[in-house]
């Protein structure tokens, strides 16, 4: 099925045309150098430079060249790349000293070290594999975690030393738990002090949590692997913290871990105190802490509440050079910059991320009327100057008075990165088809939504609609980004009008809007969908709304079985990848926000959910899940699926064996995306 050169095979192959752009951008404090990772060998990312003066690149490091291209990961990646959504291989991560002289990294649980001037690279002995390796500020030492302990090894003399190992089966030092990981966006568990002497460091303790098993059932002579998976309602991990010097003294961090468990954010900046921030278990309250390293006391700099809950915005909390505090909180109907106990930012400018704190300014990417494109600003108290200047969607690092922007933009393919008038080359592959989306503001919601018809298509003839969102919180599909519409217009090439539409919680548009869906996934998102479908409708005549269809994957998938149980007057058939079906399988930190404690509101997870909803189901449905995957788990498919059988509703499964929440697998994409497009066409003849 498929052959080599068809878009879905050249889509799964290239990762989704991302192979070979440059990425994880690292600017010198002396101006002279940037650094990066970018395809150098096979599908290997390799480390290599930019002097911004002249655009010269250089491949500094080839994993390829030093351990081949086959890849040995141990447990403890595979799971951090999981949960980070990483596919690719190589070097996928690297830290360097605060001069920018050093990197390290791991290649197969092997520990390396390379001198950025010269490109001289060494490896270093570990007892065990090696997991997220960092060097001290200084560069005398790096520090990684192996077999749940957390060491520290001189680069001088070689000695490593165990600063902290774990006391319990279930206990691991310096690494970040699941829910950390997976909702917080925080992947570490160990920051080390400005002068190298001293590690802050998480001591994580999964006992509390209930363990899962995930089986491979096409192998039954396997295993089954056992997860610590927090479902809503069960219990968390315990994570505490403790200052650990290298001459063996270890002073415990006294944070209530009890009133606030969740450690959303740790640093220890400039200011010789570690940052910290917290939140309770219902997310209304978060404090930013500064810890006395010391003594382990804790002060609360400030405590923001909420009525439903606080977002946690990338790059905050953080201390300016002068000392003063940077956040981002919700005032009014804006996510704002406040920096001290000042506003920074006004009425209609969403800050999405701090990027950098300068003495100067504070550096953010941030949406203005149009949540379709995020720009850079560098803001000051009393000025606010964008600093990308097309349409599209933006993003930076700095360093050394360069900046590195990276920006997508419906002109042209991938990210384009530019830095000190150079554009830093990609070696991402061009596809073969360009998406011709139009983006349509729609509704009395202002609803953002992107419509793809087939590219040889010819007005006054009518076509099926292919509903493709995500439609849930934290994900944007509607963006000014052409790379983010290739799939939608392939699938419209197969003889479909595809629409994608955000609806009410997506990003972008403050915390009104994010938080119009709280206690009610089922009811916004999906009137969203509805009510944008027919607005398009009514300016596209070529709609045909006798035939409609719905894809998603996760929370998409979630969207497309709800739609067409509870509207089937609506939608005409669905397809359902990775769907939640039933809340209280999901994670504690998402779930919980949005929906509260099952324990307290079970009737809002009974409303939210599908399993009760099968008796209703009278449209083509099908259900794709991999058989491995430890987010969404096979379980939310099988007892919806379960559900549907005994009320006598015929229905399709496709099992993927051995794929996880993502499907990296070259042949199983590029198939998954023709069975779909067969799957529909049947359906909506």
């Amino acid at each position: 099925m498929g052959n080599e050169n068809s878009f879905p095979r050249r889509h799964a192959r290239t990762q989704r045309f991302t192979l070979g752009a440059p990425r994880t951008f690292t600017a010198a404090p002396d101006g002279g150098h940037v650094y990066f990772l970018r395809t150098a060998t096979g599908r290997a990312n390799g480390l290599w430079s930019c002097d911004p003066a002249t655009g010269r690149e250089e491949l500094l490091v080839d994993p390829v060249a030093l351990l081949g291209d086959t890849e040995d990961l141990p447990p403890e990646e595979r799971a951090r790349r999981e949960r980070s959504r990483e596919q690719a291989a190589g070097i996928v991560g690297y830290a360097t000293d605060a001069d920018v002289r050093q990197a390290v990294f791991a290649l197969s649980g092997r520990l390396f070290v390379v001198e950025l001037a010269t490109g001289a690279v060494r490896e270093l002995p570990a007892p065990g594999p090696v997991v997220d390796p960092r060097l001290d500020p200084t560069g005398r030492r790096v520090g990684y975690v192996s077999g749940g302990a957390l060491h520290v090894v001189d680069l001088e003399s070689g000695a490593d030393r165990v600063l902290a190992e774990p006391d319990g089966p279930h206990v691991r030092w310096g690494l970040a738990e699941f829910i950390a990981a997976e909702e917080m966006s925080r992947f570490r568990g160990y920051w080390f002090s400005p002068d190298g002497e001293r590690v802050l460091a998480a001591r994580v303790d999964d006992a509390p949590v209930r363990r899962w098993h995930i089986a491979d059932p096409a192998n039954p002579a396997t295993p089954p692997t056992e997860i610590a998976y927090p479902a809503a309602g069960t219990p968390n991990a315990v994570v505490e913290l403790a200052v650990l010097g290298l001459d063996g003294e270890r002073v415990a961090v006294d944070w209530d871990n009890t009133a606030f468990p969740y450690l959303a954010c740790a640093h220890w900046s400039g200011h010789g105190r570690p940052l910290l921030s917290v939140q309770s278990r219902d997310q209304r309250t978060a404090r930013v802490l500064a810890v006395d390293p010391a003594t382990g006391g804790v002060e609360v700099l400030v405590e923001e509440t909420d009525p439903t809950w606080l977002e946690i915005v990338p790059g905050v909390p953080a201390w300016t050079p002068g000392g003063e505090l940077v956040r981002v909180v919700p005032r009014g109907d804006a996510n704002r910059l406040v920096v001290g106990d000042r506003e920074w930012t006004p009425d209609g400018f969403q800050v999405r991320a701090v990027l950098d704190v300068s003495e100067q300014d504070v550096l953010v990417s941030a949406s203005e009327d149009d949540p379709t494109q995020v720009h850079v600003y560098s803001v000051t108290a009393d000025s606010i100057t964008r600093l990308s200047t097309e349409d599209g969607v933006h993003s930076a690092t700095r360093g050394g008075g360069r900046l590195v922007l990276s920006s997508s933009s419906l002109d042209w393919f991938g990210p384009r990165v530019t830095v000190g008038g150079h554009v830093i080359e990609s070696h991402a592959e061009t596809p073969a088809l360009t998406p011709r989306v139009r983006l349509l503001t729609v509704g009395e919601r202002d609803l953002r939504a992107a419509l793809l018809l087939p590219r040889d298509h010819v007005p006054g003839t009518k076509l099926p609609v292919l509903m493709d969102p995500y439609g849930g919180p934290h994900a944007q599909r509607v963006t000014s980004a052409r790379n983010a519409y290739l799939v939608p217009q392939w699938l419209a090439d197969q003889g479909f009008a595809v629409l994608v539409v955000d609806g009410r919680g997506t990003p972008g548009r403050g915390p009104v809007w994010e938080r119009e869906i709280a206690f009610d996934f089922a009811g916004a998102t999906l009137t969203d969908q509805v009510d944008a479908l027919r607005a398009v409708a009514e300016r596209e005549p070529d709609l045909d709304l006798g035939r409609v269809g719905i894809r998603g994957w996760s929370y998409g998938g979630y969207l497309a079985a709800l739609a067409v149980l509870r509207r089937p007057d609506v939608f005409h058939a669905g397809i359902a990848g990775a769907p939640v079906t039933d809340w209280r399988l999901y994670d504690t930190h998402y779930t919980e926000r949005y929906l509260g404690h099952p324990d307290e509101r079970p009737e809002v997870y009974d409303a939210n959910s599908l399993i009760d909803d099968a008796p209703k189901l009278e449209r083509p449905l099908m259900i794709v899940h991999g058989l491995a995957d430890d987010n969404v788990v096979a379980a939310h498919t099988l007892r919806l699926s379960s559900a549907l059988l005994a009320a006598g509703r015929p229905h399709t499964v496709l099992p993927l064996s051995g794929v996880t929440h993502m499907t990296p697998q070259e042949q199983v994409a590029e198939n998954l995306l023709l069975l779909q497009v067969d799957f529909l066409k049947r359906a909506l003849a």
